[in-house]
């Protein structure tokens, strides 16, 4: 199977400049690698010690920042590198002047991996939740660079388990350590013998709790919600989200403000859903000085502000979990201390199993079950209050992941 791979990953590499016409994401993903090589080299110099983290995207990366700021105070003569799968997450932080590095990774041929790590040279490498790539766990280890997954989730379906990805398991074999969020993770990857692991949490956790410590206000927004009596917040949806959920924002009554947060941000969407809404509404990127009180709902058509936005919220729901995407960080929203909706599919997020089970989430499969669980939401106070104090308490209780992983990966530095 490895050789199998092999042949894959490198008819891939053949092949993305012909599909890079289809535009979108795939024209970032393949524009963003041609040149990798030199654009790493003009970020990094033969002297400078570097710690390596690599996330898939955005979300990913959302788990690195708390170890991310705590080795900048702690060991500020490194360089913090971050390399990204997706063009998500590039796009968003390779201009982030927190971060030293930012580059794409390059595809995970044996060639690309050895360039990769000739010119980063890390100390540490430090990858996020699912991103093992076996080329370069290969070079990794024949280099003796240390390495670490960080907030891995695990589940006995993945190809690790599996007899034909036997590859992937020997990939997975070479981290010094395992950092994982759960015991049922734990359990498993000791069933199959990877026994250098540990339970740390997640440290989405860490990052969500020190969001409350930020300064959250916006101007927009205070504005916005000033003669509102409640805020719901959609965060992160997608059209499968909005589907169930339009007709019952069209039904509100006026006291109640709705911000709308599409997760794929275009114009042709934007307009899709104004066309859809009866309200009177208006988009981020229009505001001047009209008075903000005269509109009830408010679409986000601009990233990076979400996560304040929900600090403003009486009630959230969370994309993701109506369709097959994946369900949105529902952590951010919960540690504001309000109650948290989201879809259907949720059976791969344990803190959202979790949080239902608590009475602080809650899913919906239809129309119907929307409206309902909105119309309590709304008219029964004592039961909103105590479900957001529910989420509030949960992600508190969970904290504490960043120093667990920050005693023993300091020890190599």
């Amino acid at each position: 199977m490895k050789f199998l791979y092999q042949c894959i990953i490198h008819f891939v590499q053949f092949i993305l400049p012909v599909l890079k016409i289809s535009g979108g994401k795939l024209k970032s993903f393949v524009e963003g690698r041609q040149g990798w090589a030199d654009n790493l080299r003009h970020q990094v110099s033969d002297n400078d010690k570097v710690i390596w983290f690599h996330a898939a995207s955005l979300g990913e990366y959302e788990q690195a920042v708390p170890i991310i700021n705590s080795l900048k105070t702690s060991h500020p003569y490194y360089k913090i590198a971050v390399s990204f799968f997706s063009p998500s997450g590039y796009e968003v932080k390779k201009k982030d002047s927190k971060l030293d590095v930012v580059t794409y990774l390059p595809l995970d041929t044996k060639k690309n991996a050895k360039l990769f790590l000739d010119i980063l040279k890390p100390k540490l490498a430090l990858i996020i939740k699912y991103e093992v790539w076996p080329n370069m766990m290969d070079v990794l280890y024949e280099r003796k660079i240390n390495s670490y997954l960080i907030s891995g989730l695990f589940r006995q379906e993945q190809l690790y388990f599996k007899p034909l990805g036997k590859f992937m398991a020997q990939a997975l074999g070479k981290f010094d350590h395992i950092f994982v969020q759960n015991e049922e993770s734990l359990k498993l990857l000791q069933q199959h013998g990877f026994n250098h692991s540990s339970i740390s949490g997640d440290t989405r956790y860490d990052r969500v709790i020190a969001q409350l410590g930020m300064d959250n206000q916006l101007d927009f927004m205070e504005s916005f919600t000033a003669s509102g009596e409640l805020t719901i917040v959609f965060g992160s949806t997608w059209p499968e989200d909005l589907s169930v959920c339009i007709d019952a924002i069209n039904n509100l009554p006026k006291k109640i403000k709705v911000v709308i947060a599409p997760h794929q941000i275009n114009s042709n969407q934007i307009q899709h859903i104004k066309k859809k809404l009866t309200k009177k509404t208006l988009c981020y990127t229009q505001l001047t000085s009209q008075d903000l009180n005269n509109y009830q709902v408010l679409i986000l058509d601009t990233i990076g502000l979400l996560t304040k936005v929900y600090s403003y919220a009486n009630v959230a729901y969370v994309g993701g979990g109506m369709g097959l995407s994946g369900l949105h960080n529902i952590l951010e929203p919960a540690a504001f201390g309000i109650p948290v909706i989201i879809g259907k599919n949720y059976g791969k997020f344990p803190e959202a199993k979790m949080l239902r089970r608590l009475g602080g989430l809650f899913n919906i499969d239809s129309k119907e079950e929307f409206n309902s669980i909105l119309e309590k939401m709304i008219n029964d106070k004592t039961f909103r209050e105590k479900s957001g104090q529910i989420c509030g308490h949960f992600v508190n209780s969970e904290a504490g992941a960043t120093p667990v992983i920050l005693e023993k990966i300091t020890k190599q530095l």
